[in-house]
């Protein structure tokens, strides 16, 4: 009877330590779908303040013509590697803004290394190319793409640069919003916030074309609603925004 009674107790072992595992994966799977809720909301609340912003936003032409919108808000040099430069990406798609893509910045303009504090950066993807390169290019986007610091409402119209450029940036600190170069920043997919909520890496994501609301909770969804509502909407109304209740001050 001993043997049997060993091997019972090895099984109880065996039984336990998988669902320990199983608990502790679905925790970290929740912390990490959270996190990424949070990073889309703090993402829209940035793209809605520069939109909201008399006379100085991005101008509304440009972004009913982008394939897809990047922002990196509160980028802080003091914030580190792992907060300091967290992004949402955007698509639109054949049915409206796709669901946010979570993706890290590194080098150039945008991370952690940026003298200027607490800074909203915004990027424009113009064409179909550029979307499809974002998280391609190892030596950094402006490389395989033109970029140009985008042009700002109320101001001139832009360069022939701005103009013709696949990618357009702008940065926001402190109430001044400007267009910028962020030429040689690395991309990259956060795919431990992807893989949490959609079971995909950030390329797969990107690959979807459509909005895919139905398949998420709605507050992972408010970066891309929130572009929505503002491309959308005639160039000469600002639309009334009702913050998500779980944004972050």
């Amino acid at each position: 009877m001993k043997p049997a009674t060993g091997v019972a107790a090895m099984a109880f072992t065996v039984v336990v330590a998988a669902a320990l595992t199983a608990a502790a994966r679905s925790t970290f799977q929740a912390d990490r779908a959270g996190a990424a809720a949070e990073q889309s909301e703090r993402a829209a609340k940035a793209f809605a303040a520069v939109m909201q912003a008399h006379g100085k936003a991005i101008p509304r032409d440009l972004l009913a013509a982008a394939k897809a919108v990047v922002v990196f808000p509160r980028v802080d040099r003091q914030a580190g590697s792992s907060e300091g430069s967290r992004g949402v990406v955007s698509r639109r798609t054949d049915t409206g803004w796709g669901n946010p893509v979570f993706v890290r910045a590194s080098a150039g303009s945008v991370g952690p290394q940026s003298r200027a504090a607490s800074t909203d950066y915004f990027l424009l993807l113009m064409n179909d190319e550029s979307v499809q390169n974002l998280l391609n290019d190892p030596a950094g986007i402006g490389n395989a793409a033109s970029i140009a610091a985008g042009p700002v409402v109320g101001r001139s119209a832009g360069s022939d640069a701005a103009m013709q450029a696949a990618i357009l940036s702008y940065s926001s600190r402190r109430g001044l919003f400007a267009g910028i170069d962020v030429r040689g920043i690395v991309i990259q997919p956060e795919d431990d916030l992807n893989i949490a909520v959609y079971d995909q890496t950030a390329r797969g994501v990107l690959a979807i074309h459509d909005r895919g609301g139905d398949r998420v909770a709605a507050d992972v969804r408010s970066f891309p609603e929130m572009v929505e509502l503002y491309a959308a909407a005639p160039a000469d109304i600002i639309p009334p925004v009702t913050a998500p209740t779980a944004f972050i001050n």
